[in-house]
C-alpha cells in the first residue's frame, strides 16, 4: 500500500477503495468526489409498528447506529415474525400473531437499541483526551478486558438472545 502524504485526499480515497475492492480483471473507475461527510450515529424508533393492516419492518420502523451491527438482524427478524403472522392468518384465519407483532418486535428492538447505543458510546470518541467522559470510556474498555461477565454480556447481545421471553 503506497499512501503518501503528497497524494491529495480524493486520490487517497480512490486508492484505498481500489485496494479494498480489487479483483483480477476489473478496474474501479474513479471520478470527482462531490460529497464527504460523516455518517451520523443516530437511532430512530416508532413505538407502534402496525396500524390496521399496515405493518412496518426494518428501517421503516427503527434505525440503530451501525456500531452494534444490529440493523439488518432486526429487519430480518421483523420480516420473519411478520411472515409467520401472515401465514397463520391465511392458513388458519387467525390474527393472533399479527395482533401481537408490535409487542413482540419492540422487545427485540429496544434491546438492540440499548446495545447499539452502548457500543456507540463505548467506541466513538465524544470528548477531549483526558476529560471526565473520556476517562469513563477508557475505564469501561479496561473493565471489558478483565471481566468475563462483561465479555459474556457483549457476546450475548452480538449473537442475540431469545428476546420474546423477556418481560417489560
Amino acid at each position: 500500500m503506497t499512501k503518501s502524504w503528497r497524494i491529495g485526499r480524493d486520490e487517497r480515497i480512490w486508492e484505498e477503495l481500489s485496494l479494498r475492492l480489487g479483483t483480477e480483471g476489473w478496474e474501479l473507475k474513479s471520478g470527482p468526489i462531490f460529497d464527504k461527510s460523516i455518517t451520523p450515529m443516530r437511532s430512530h424508533m416508532i413505538d407502534n409498528l402496525q396500524s390496521g393492516r399496515l405493518f412496518l419492518a426494518g428501517d421503516a420502523g427503527h434505525i440503530v447506529p451501525p456500531t452494534g451491527g444490529k440493523g439488518l438482524n432486526l429487519a430480518v427478524a421483523d420480516v420473519k415474525h411478520l411472515v409467520d403472522g401472515l401465514v397463520d392468518f391465511y392458513k388458519n384465519n387467525s390474527t393472533s400473531q399479527l395482533d401481537t407483532y408490535t409487542e413482540m418486535a419492540l422487545r427485540r428492538i429496544w434491546r438492540a437499541q440499548d446495545f447499539s447505543n452502548f457500543m456507540t458510546q463505548l467506541f466513538h470518541k465524544r470528548d477531549e483526551h483526558g476529560s471526565y467522559t473520556y476517562k469513563l470510556q477508557k475505564a469501561k474498555m479496561n473493565y471489558i478486558k478483565m471481566s468475563k461477565a462483561y465479555k459474556t454480556t457483549i457476546a450475548e447481545n452480538y449473537v442475540g438472545l431469545p428476546f420474546e421471553t423477556y418481560e417489560f
